[in-house]
């Protein structure tokens, strides 16, 4: 039997912490254990806090899945019970013999690093065969290895974005197709999605994130009784793996059948047309898009049912389906939390769920919650994570899952469109007018945004060599071919290899000896990388004013609708935010560079207004971050944008003072754009003086949005050709 054991892409082996002895994970272990009993509905993804056992308990999927059959010899798993494993075409290994030898494989949990490049992901050129023996060979990579078991990808929102596209090919054609390098190859890939996530370090694209099935939000247990027992166990583990591992043996093995029983048995399973419908009532009061959450949801009732032990899908079983399947899928914008309303959801279903107990082809040996810390040590190390649920609840165990998850959906319905973050006005009863009054210096007034609004693309100058995005131009792992290097990494640029070759053989004179054509032999030394140049992601750092100047209520609705444009921009193109306000007698690192642009929104919300402006502190509270940052992320190139109206009346010499950190900004290349608010007749220029000061691109914000682009181009259209509108 091939278990696995000398394969890097499967761990496994006594230092997994066992999936049975994580505690109070009964969301997340129901989760992935309704994919395991039906890869179909399509991965799990996990979002919490760090240290709370969400890597834990995918590792340890792995050691309770069913045992695979597999043809013998092939690089790709095919299945022997497969037809087209014995059709020409399908597998780059087959077509297979029919009656060819028949092996047998532990399932397999392939992790996918967030830096793997794009070749280890799809597989490439086996460069050893080419150069050593002259053949046109492919050398499958992580997909391949991943077919027919879990892909397992840890921070899966800071993955990029190239990658990104791999995977979305992959799960929805359930094949890769291979084109470059002079490799021309199609193989099944039908893997099982698996992710993680901080929701504080940024969201997932909106393709990827639908094409999780299920989704658990996860958070460490405040119990005092459960985090002694994660420690206790932790420790225990920690102390002898073999020994922890043997005293959850049982369970494990006796989860392992149950999981192996109700895979034979979801085929069985019936879905009555009632409760069907009644999925779809469910999914359009939710107001979902598209029909993939009905899919999903109908799915994971089904797979809930066969794993409970039953043939017929009731509405409990659609219950928990709905809370694992919807909450990601109701999102309109990046700032909504995912979360379901548990009171809609009663609504929806109506009255006469089904309440009878389930029906247990195996009772659970260890009945008590399981929570576990990371085996690995890294993030996850030392926490339990249950995603909510009780095991009076339901979980892994039961049919209904706990209603207090622990999410931030806010309620449901009552989650707020773009244009409702920020709250109503909040000012005093009795308000000062004046604008630098010591009451509004102290407090502020607050203001609600008008509607964001598409923005104009703001980019940095030049060419970088930061991590792949979409915002300014960069050497970058994809892209369009600009050149050759013989820098170790990299995809292979084959014509640049290939003349370096015959340059070093028409140097040689070898040529001249003999006119007989030869191979032309290729060295280690002539291998030639292409240089790619494609789109970058940037530190957008926000520099707001947020004084007494901007004070007037639809500048600062302006003012703030322009920000959170701007964070919605940046979410779009997988930037880094950062949030610098000033106002008073000093600025404030409101937030501190961080890809999660949903927490920038929430800051924003809270932005008070009032007092004085001091300009110069702002800047300089921005230089500092920029500095710091710069240190931390040297090849993330950075792009300041000043939202001000240009004055400054904090301190003596107030202008001087500005216009010196202005320069010291130009000085260290900063990329920045002043975003001008001044409105009004009577206008005293001092934003567009602050631009040329640093050096930057000056913008009025009314011209922030991409619409006024296009409505400038028609107006010149208009003058130039004599048509009136």
């Amino acid at each position: 039997m091939d278990d696995g054991s000398n394969d890097p892409t499967h761990p496994r082996g006594p230092a997994t912490f066992p999936f049975t002895a994580v505690v109070g994970s009964d969301d997340l272990a129901l989760a992935l254990v309704l994919t395991a009993v039906s890869p179909e509905v399509g991965g799990v993804l996990v979002r919490g806090e760090k240290g709370t056992a969400k890597s834990t308990m995918v590792r340890g999927l792995a050691a309770v899945l069913p045992t695979q059959a597999v043809v013998a010899r092939c690089r790709f798993g095919c299945d022997p019970d497969d037809p087209s494993a014995y059709a020409v075409g399908c597998c780059p290994d087959g077509p297979h013999d029919r009656d060819g030898e028949v092996a047998t494989r532990e399932a397999r949990l392939v992790e996918l690093p967030i830096g793997a490049t794009e070749d280890r992901v799809v597989g490439s050129l086996d460069l050893e065969r080419a150069l050593g023996r002259g053949e046109t060979a492919y050398q499958p990579g992580l997909l391949a290895a991943a077919h027919r078991g879990l892909l397992y990808v840890d921070e899966v929102n800071l993955l990029h974005d190239h990658l990104v596209d791999l995977l979305l090919d992959a799960a929805a054609m359930g094949r890769s197709t291979v084109e470059r390098d002079g490799v021309s190859v199609t193989h099944a890939a039908r893997i099982v999605l698996v992710g993680t996530m901080n929701p504080e370090e940024g969201e997932l694209r909106p393709q990827l994130l639908d094409r999780f099935g299920l989704t658990v939000e996860v958070a460490a247990p405040r119990e005092t009784r459960l985090r002694a027992e994660v420690v206790r166990r932790r420790m225990a583990f920690d102390t002898d793996p073999a020994g922890f591992a043997e005293r959850f043996g049982e369970d494990q093995e006796a989860l392992r059948r149950r999981i192996a029983e109700a895979r034979q048995r979801v085929v069985d399973v019936t879905l009555p047309d009632e409760v069907l419908e009644r999925i779809a009532h469910v999914c359009a009061g939710f107001e979902v898009d598209g029909l993939r959450a009905d899919i999903v949801t109908a799915r994971a009732a089904v797979a809930h049912a066969a794993w409970a032990g039953r043939f017929v899908v009731t509405l409990d079983d659609v219950r928990v389906a709905a809370r694992l399947a919807l909450p990601h899928r109701r999102r309109r914008n990046p700032f909504d939390s995912p979360g379901l309303d548990d009171d809609l959801l009663d609504a929806l279903l109506g009255d006469e769920t089904d309440h009878e107990p389930d029906t247990e082809p195996d009772a659970e040996p260890d009945t008590e919650p399981d929570p576990g810390p990371d085996p690995d040590g890294g993030d996850d190390d030392g926490g339990a994570a249950p995603s909510g649920g009780r095991r009076d609840a339901g979980g892994i165990d039961g049919t209904q899952q706990s209603t207090d998850e622990g999410t931030d959906d806010g309620g449901g319905d009552t989650e707020t469109a773009p244009s409702d973050i920020p709250s109503r006005d909040t000012v005093d009863p009795q308000p000062d007018p004046r604008p630098d009054s010591p009451a509004r210096q102290t407090a502020g007034a607050k203001a609600a945004a008008a509607a964001p609004y598409r923005a104009r693309l703001l980019r940095a100058r030049g060419l970088g060599h930061g991590d792949a995005g979409r915002r300014s131009d960069a050497v970058t792992s994809t892209g369009r071919r600009i050149g050759a290097t013989s820098a170790p990494i990299g995809p292979v640029h084959l014509p640049a290899t290939i003349r370096t070759a015959a340059s070093r053989r028409a140097g040689s004179g070898s040529q001249r000896e003999s006119r007989a054509p030869r191979p032309l032999p290729v060295a280690p030394a002539d291998v030639r990388r292409a240089v790619l140049q494609g789109k970058e992601s940037n530190l957008v750092l926000l520099c707001v004013d947020a004084s007494g100047s901007m004070a007037a209520r639809k500048r600062m609705e302006a003012v703030k609708a322009a920000v959170l444009s701007l964070l919605l921009d940046a979410y779009q193109r997988r930037d880094k935010v950062a949030l610098v306000t000033f106002r008073g007698d000093g600025a404030d690192l409101a937030l501190p560079p961080t890809g999660s642009v949903d927490v920038a929104a929430r800051r924003l919300t809270d932005l008070a207004h009032g007092g004085r402006t001091p300009l110069a502190e702002g800047l300089l509270t921005a230089y500092d971050t920029l500095r710091v940052e710069r240190l931390r992320d040297p090849h993330r190139r950075a792009l300041l944008v000043v939202v001000t109206d240009g004055r400054a009346t904090s301190g003596p010499d107030a202008l001087a003072r500005a216009a010196q950190v202005a320069r010291l900004l130009r000085h260290e290349g900063v990329d920045a754009v002043v975003l001008d608010c001044e409105a009004g007749r009577l206008r005293l220029g001092l934003a567009g003086q602050l631009a040329r000061q640093l050096g930057a691109e000056h913008l009025p914000v009314g011209e922030l949005a991409a619409s006024a682009i296009v409505d400038a181009a028609r107006r010149q259209h208009r003058v130039t050709t004599g048509r009136v509108a």
